[in-house]
């Protein structure tokens, strides 16, 4: 396994290599369907709709100013008004990395999947995880306190992510702020936090090929929950550290956008996703403890006395 020093290095190494382009979504906006469950949004999921990078809401994106206990950032939401409103996810980049060069795509992604999502800039790109946990806890705060679109976003239902460092990052603020509804680690270091404290419901998703941070040590981690918090953990094949710097990935599409549903929209409609896993292609390992949310069921009609 490779030494803390090492790590560091790769990690940074990791960070400068990233780059992509930021793309706006503008797709056609879809509509609620369940009147028992006021935070679904959008309509039925299916198969291929929680694959795709486009999901069925129009949506937008500002700037975000330093000055509010990070450096800064941007902002992706839906526009549609006539739903209410939505969820929100804070995300970090990792060490010595970008978030608009590493991880912008996820922006898009998730906005157009009916959430408000904040990607941040860290105050200092080598900051280690409990920095860029405070970091996101505060970018949450603006989001739900001062920022131009805190009338869309539920302050009652957010969410942290990050990768590699900035993955470290959501799994300490997690361990901080237990009235998160989730948190998700991709390929997280996490060298300063004990999860056995972490009340979450947590996502870790490490790559086979990641000599960074190894799967063995994802898993280590991801061991290290409590048995009573509600969790999955899926091995991408073949994916290496960065397997998703820059672009998406369809196992980590799949798989993430319902654990946020579940946990984020209380969304018991893509629990057949995860519990079991619908589609195995592409995943080397995968633990869960599902149900991972109570599916009500119609109890049977009483005969007239």
């Amino acid at each position: 396994m490779p030494s803390f020093r090492g790590r560091l290095t790769k990690l940074a190494a990791a960070g400068i290599a990233a780059a992509v382009g930021l793309l706006t979504v503008t797709v056609a906006a879809g509509s609620a369907s369940a009147a028992d469950n006021p935070y679904e949004r959008g309509p039925d999921p299916t198969r291929t709709s929680v694959a795709t990078e486009r999901g069925p809401f129009a949506n937008t994106s500002v700037s975000v100013p330093t000055g509010y206990g990070f450096n800064g950032g941007r902002i992706y939401y839906p526009t549609d008004t006539s739903q209410g409103t939505f969820g929100a996810i804070a995300i970090s980049p990792g060490y010595t990395a970008l978030f608009s060069a590493e991880l912008a795509w996820m922006g898009p992604w998730l906005a157009s999947h009916g959430f408000v999502v904040i990607g941040i800039e860290t105050n200092s790109r080598n900051d280690f995880d409990t920095a860029r946990g405070t970091q996101l806890l505060a970018a949450l705060d603006y989001l739900t306190q001062q920022s131009p679109v805190r009338d869309r976003v539920d302050a009652s239902r957010l969410a942290v992510a990050g990768h590699s460092m900035g993955g470290g990052g959501a799994l300490s603020a997690a361990t901080r702020r237990p009235a998160l509804k989730a948190a998700v680690g991709i390929t997280p270091f996490s060298p300063s936090s004990n999860l056995a404290n972490d009340r979450v419901p947590t996502m870790v998703i490490s790559g086979q090929a990641d000599t960074v941070v190894t799967p063995s040590y994802a898993l280590d981690l991801y061991n290290s929950l409590p048995s009573t918090t509600e969790s999955v953990y899926v091995e991408v094949a073949g994916g290496d550290h960065g397997f998703m710097v820059g672009r998406s990935n369809p196992v980590m599409i799949r798989t993430m956008l319902p654990f946020l549903k579940i946990f984020v929209d209380n969304d018991a409609r893509y629990s057949q996703f995860l519990c079991p896993l619908m589609d195995n292609s592409g995943v080397v390992t995968y633990r869960s403890t599902c149900p991972l949310i109570d599916t009500p069921t119609t109890p049977p009609p009483t005969s007239p006395p």
